[in-house]
């Protein structure tokens, strides 16, 4: 399995280099035949990535403690589910998984890009072929999964206890596979700009592609907040790591460009900016692979040091340079094809909206790279801490929802203040009550009454549209469900983008509520003994323990009674990992659309007491509907809008000559919809 794998990572270098070169030598010379087999070796990377992958797998599968990552990410008595974590449990198994995924997304953006933007797609493949190469060349050179142990090892050590984990089976390669998709949008734009194609040729494609990459993106992020609440054990779900920063910064930046890349497909403006924000999405995208590959910061999610910081630090530099570079050189044919009309417009919500994500993305990358200055600078570390980016950035996330429920209502080049009070005042007005109702209840956290109404605000505006837009079609027959379907039918990009949003709002619902209105408090019990917080009771019965040869670990069983009705029992796990000298938890959760009740156990003292951690988390429940939701979006948003079909209108449907100027004197056809 080693020979077969280096042989294929070796092969997966010779065979992108070659489509990378080749696809810009045939373009230039004008040899067709070259770019024709330069893009086919585009595609025979995807099988060889997949050989290379298969080989590493194998070994693990197979216990072959002679490959060095084998016997570092694994052990006997690991379980056969976590192989699949353990392949992309450290550097080298995670960027030959990296490999594969961008060789099968190139290949799928070069098949599609063949037709219509075939003039541009040499210089796209060459593209995404040089950073696919850059990836087999960092493998083959720095990073091989394949490398052979120096001695014979009858077990290995086994995988880092924080990600045996279901989570981590999805987290980290939609977070890997996300940062990597983003080279398919800027490639695509990139390659435009390259063959001086500087209208709009690419847009199509770099905006669907863009979705996509944002899509897995996001999903990966949500799906991380969800294993960090599970098993860190402090009851929270995101914290601002380093880590966490440098996946949510490239999807920020996503996030303004697949909003502002509407303006430029509908009015032809914004194209300079958009250029920019893609190169600003790639850019940080490598960024996040440089602090991610044995980066300078310490993180919980980071993979060991090491001096893959310094190749993936001159890789983003490069992809600085490149990106702004092509830009500088066609800047001058980027222009808009007509100004901005007016303030109140929505080509100037989307530039607000736009203004407000790369604040909130570079008020982030502040936070990550100041203390590596500052430690640069002098003796000392100072330390950014979560409090910096919730008071910088709360503010900000809050006006970025505002805008979402002004912007949509907004008209194209010219808003009139009629329209827009016609549209906003019933959901203000229903805001407003809700803030008044929520005072009334009791909340005394003018912030977080301010926040939930502006939820049902933005809520409100949604749900209008979709109200008066199903109105009008079932008052033609149909009935209301079948009329709201059709509605979003009809402009998926529009109202994918609005489901997207309420799982924003939905997200939102959830931050806010944990964040102002959660309890905490720590307890000692010994068996039966019990603790109260807020009116739950909470009865520990005792444990049971389990000794292995990797770790001891320990479940603790727990009664929760409310009112002094029993109404479930929680197992909250603990082990010790003595290889490793670390502990691993997960939480005793119980969840409800109200609040979770959550329990981690800190410590199994040795007279039979608890040491436990007991959090009310608000409203938690709704961090986790907001993915699926955020998912049906994205798929409604890209799934292709029904083709129009042209045929030729009948010899029967011709009628008799009239006169007719000389634009009108084109014969015209029929669109039928297909």
């Amino acid at each position: 399995m080693a020979d077969l794998g280096t042989m294929a990572v070796l092969l997966g270098l010779g065979v992108a280099l070659y489509a990378a070169v080749g696809s810009v030598a045939g373009k230039l010379t004008g040899a067709t035949e070259l770019v024709v087999s330069a893009r086919r070796a585009a595609y025979v990377t995807v099988p060889v990535a997949l050989a290379a992958a298969a080989a590493l797998v194998t070994a693990f599968v197979t216990h072959d403690f002679t490959i060095r990552y084998v016997y570092a990410h694994s052990n006997l008595v690991m379980d056969r589910e976590f192989i699949w974590v353990a392949f992309y449990a450290g550097n080298e198994g995670s960027l030959l998984y990296v490999a594969g995924v961008l060789a099968i997304m190139s290949a799928i953006a070069i098949r599609l890009g063949a037709g219509r933007l075939a003039d541009t797609m040499p210089y796209t493949t060459a593209i995404l072929m040089g950073i696919l190469a850059f990836f087999f060349l960092v493998i083959a050179v720095w990073a091989n999964p394949f490398a052979p142990l120096e001695f014979v090892a009858d077990d290995g050590l086994g995988i880092n206890p924080l990600l045996t984990h279901p989570g981590m089976w999805i987290h980290p390669p939609l977070l890997m596979a996300g940062l990597a998709a983003i080279s398919v949008p800027f490639a695509y734009a990139a390659g435009a700009l390259i063959a001086g194609r500087t209208r709009d040729e690419w847009v199509d494609a770099a905006r669907v592609s863009g979705i996509i990459a944002w899509g897995i993106l996001g999903t990966g992020v949500l799906i991380g907040a969800w294993w960090a609440y599970t098993i860190l054990g402090w009851g929270g779900y995101w914290g601002w790591d380093p880590i966490e920063n440098v996946a949510l910064m490239p999807w920020l930046a996503m996030t303004a460009f697949i909003h502002s890349i509407m303006v430029q497909k509908r009015r032809g403006m914004f194209r300079m900016w958009n250029i920019v924000l893609l190169n600003v999405a790639f850019v940080l995208a490598q960024f996040g692979m440089f602090i991610n590959r044995g980066g300078p910061v310490v993180s919980v999610h980071s993979f060991a040091a090491s001096t893959l910081g310094q190749v993936f630090l001159g890789f983003m530099l490069l992809s600085l340079v490149f990106a702004f570079g092509v830009f500088f050189w066609r800047y001058q044919w980027l222009k808009s094809d007509r100004p901005v009309e007016s303030f109140m417009s929505r080509e100037v919500a989307f530039l607000v909206n736009n203004f407000l994500l790369l604040g909130i993305t570079f008020v982030t990358l502040w936070g990550v790279v100041f203390p590596l200055i500052t430690e640069f600078a002098s003796d000392g570390t100072v330390t950014v801490a979560t409090p910096y980016f919730n008071r910088v950035n709360g503010p900000l996330f809050l006006a970025l929802l505002v805008l979402m429920g002004i912007g949509p209502v907004m008209a194209w080049r010219r808003a009139s203040p009629r329209s827009l009070v016609r549209w906003l005042l019933w959901p203000a007005a229903l805001a407003a009550l809700a803030a008044a109702g929520m005072a009334i209840a009791g909340i005394r956290e003018p912030l977080a009454i301010f926040a939930f109404s502006v939820l049902v605000f933005v809520a409100l505006v949604i749900l209008e549209e979709w109200f008066r837009s199903a109105r009008a079609r079932a008052s033609a027959g149909d009935n209301w469900a079948i009329a709201w379907f059709k509605v979003v039918a009809g402009n998926r990009p529009r109202h994918g983008g609005y489901i997207v949003h309420l799982s924003i709002l939905v997200l939102a619902f959830g931050v806010i509520g944990t964040q102002f209105f959660d309890q905490r408090a720590d307890f000692v019990l010994p068996p039966g003994g019990s603790a109260v917080i807020d009116d739950y009771r909470l009865e520990y019965v005792g444990s049971e323990i389990e000794e292995r040869s990797d770790r001891t670990a320990r479940w603790a069983n727990i009664n929760v009674y409310r009112d002094e009705e029993r109404i479930g029992a929680l197992r909250p796990w603990y082990a010790f990992y003595p290889d490793f000298r670390q502990a691993s938890v997960r939480a005793g959760i119980r969840s409800t659309p109200v609040e979770d009740l959550y329990v981690v156990p800190s410590e199994f003292l040795e007279d039979g007491r608890l040491v436990v951690r007991v959090s009310i988390n608000p409203l938690a429940w709704w961090l986790w509907i907001a993915g699926p939701i955020f998912l049906v979006g994205t798929i409604v948003a890209v799934w292709p809008q029904p083709v129009l079909e042209v045929r030729p209108a009948p010899a029967s449907a011709i009628r008799s000559p009239v006169v007719r100027s000389p634009a009108e004197s084109t014969p015209r056809a029929n669109p039928v919809r297909g």
